[in-house]
């Protein structure tokens, strides 16, 4: 089984590298910047010249992705692009040209978060990017082919971003463990359509 984990070197990517480790699955990690193979998820090119590299998989997972994060007061186009340059098409585009790649019954799975049910002060931007990528899962569920299956990941803020915790006012911080569970049973599940959330 070769499973590719887009942003494996980044918080929640060494955990679900580790989950996903296993005897017959070959392990590909991609990155901007690292990783086994070089991916800029912001670039159509670059993710089809990726794919050309990797050639065919069975499973594909995303946790990279950037999106603003800022008073909304203050907020402008430029600013609301971020994420959805980033963390909404960038994995968009990844299932839009990796279907072409990925071999029959193998599955996506994308990230979103939290913000999408539990808005948070500054999360205006987060919050529209998580929705629309829950979205495009539900919806890409009902047409991917071959038994391709797709889901998302929806993590509440993890243990491993204490900067961020002030910004999360009540909220637990999730286990690294539970989060990357989430994604193992993405992965070697059945389902689709699927956002697992993880509170």
């Amino acid at each position: 089984m070769k499973i590719i984990i887009i942003g494996a070197s980044g918080t929640l990517g060494k955990h679900i590298n580790l989950v996903l480790k296993g005897e017959g699955r070959e392990i590909i990690t991609a990155g901007r910047k690292s990783g086994d193979l070089q991916v800029d998820i912001d670039s159509p090119e670059s993710i089809e010249a990726f794919f050309k590299k990797v050639k065919h998989f069975d499973a594909l997972v995303c946790a990279a992705g950037s999106g603003h994060f800022g008073p909304l007061k203050k907020m402008t186009n430029s600013d609301f692009l971020t994420g959805v340059n980033s963390k909404l098409m960038g994995q968009v585009n990844l299932v839009l040209i990796g279907q072409h790649y990925i071999n029959p019954k193998g599955s996506f799975t994308l990230t979103s978060g939290i913000l999408s049910d539990d808005p948070v002060v500054n999360g205006a931007n987060l919050s529209a990017i998580n929705s629309a990528v829950n979205g495009f899962v539900t919806g890409a569920a009902i047409e991917l082919e071959n038994d391709v299956r797709i889901n998302v990941v929806s993590p509440g803020v993890v243990e491993d971003s204490p900067n961020f915790h002030a910004a999360f006012p009540g909220h637990t911080p999730v286990t690294m463990e539970k989060v990357a569970k989430a994604y193992e049973r993405s992965v070697l599940g059945a389902g689709t359509g699927q956002i697992i959330k993880v509170f």
